[in-house]
């Protein structure tokens, strides 16, 4: 059985363009794959564990071959079943809002939660990182209220879409198809935006 995972990393519920986009894309994608598992992780909702001071130096732990003590070894499992939740799934489906030019800081937490040596990657000192997600393909639809390609740099820049598919790309995901909303909310309609990034959305979701 395949499982789609969405991962959504907007806090605004209605009012989101990405989780508008994303309910386009998983309305035809149920309707196009009816033996499908498809779950949901919003990431604001608190289920997400912090990376901090422990769950940092377990991660040494690992590259430096000690062992950890009780203090990180709970970490460790908190990271653990994050990872779980998240390996669980053959098929990714990310809803990615421009923060400040970049991606919202839940969305970077997972990444820095789930970014673990044997887990999402292997190190080797001569050939460095290799991605371990393998057999897997994501979905990413990016929105912004004011960037736009061609806008030219008063009106921000993109450290969000080259950023997730490069982390992507490096833990072993290479099969990404993306959608991109990005009107200028402040002087244009952004209607004849949203219908072609709708009707991406649904002919991704029928063909994912």
């Amino acid at each position: 059985m395949t499982t789609l995972l969405h991962i959504s990393a907007s806090p605004r519920a209605t009012a989101s363009e990405s989780l508008a986009l994303a309910e386009v894309f998983l309305e035809t994608y149920r309707d196009s794959h009816p033996g499908d598992t498809v779950e949901h992780w919003d990431l604001w909702d608190g289920s997400l564990p912090e990376f901090g001071p422990p769950a940092a130096a377990a991660k040494m732990a690992v590259f430096g071959g000690a062992p950890f003590d009780d203090v990180q070894a709970a970490a460790g499992r908190t990271v653990e079943a994050a990872f779980a939740r998240f390996d669980g799934a053959d098929r990714y489906l990310f809803s990615v809002p421009m923060w400040n030019a970049g991606v919202p800081y839940i969305l970077k937490q997972l990444v820095d939660v789930v970014s673990q040596p044997g887990m999402v990657f292997d190190f080797d000192p001569e050939h460095g990182y290799t991605g371990l997600l393998r057999d897997k393909k994501a979905a990413v639809i990016y929105t912004s209220g004011v960037y736009g390609e061609g806008r030219g740099p008063a009106f921000g820049a993109d450290f969000q879409a080259p950023f997730f598919e490069d982390w992507l790309g490096w833990a072993g995901i290479e099969d990404i198809e993306t959608i991109h909303f990005r009107p200028n909310l402040a002087t244009s309609d952004p209607d004849t935006g949203r219908r072609i990034a709708h009707d991406r959305a649904h002919d991704i979701g029928k063909s994912f």
